[in-house]
C-alpha cells in the first residue's frame, strides 16, 4: 500500500469522531431494544423465559 500526504485543504475536509458517534447510537438504541423487552416480559401477568445455557424462569 502507498501512502499519500494530504494538502492542509483535504486535513480540513476529514471529519473526526463520526465513528464514535454512530457507536454511541447504536450501543444506545440497543440499550433501549433491551430495556423494552424486559420491560414487556416482566409486565406481563403469565409468562416466562427459556434463556440459552438451562436457564429458565416461570411466573403467574
Amino acid at each position: 500500500m502507498k501512502y499519500v500526504a494530504l494538502t492542509n485543504q483535504e486535513m480540513s475536509n476529514t471529519y473526526v469522531g463520526e465513528a464514535i458517534t454512530l457507536t454511541a447510537v447504536m450501543a444506545i438504541v440497543a440499550i433501549a431494544v433491551m430495556a423494552v423487552v424486559v420491560y414487556k416480559i416482566y409486565r406481563s401477568n403469565k409468562g416466562g423465559v427459556n434463556v440459552p445455557g438451562g436457564w429458565k424462569f416461570t411466573w403467574n
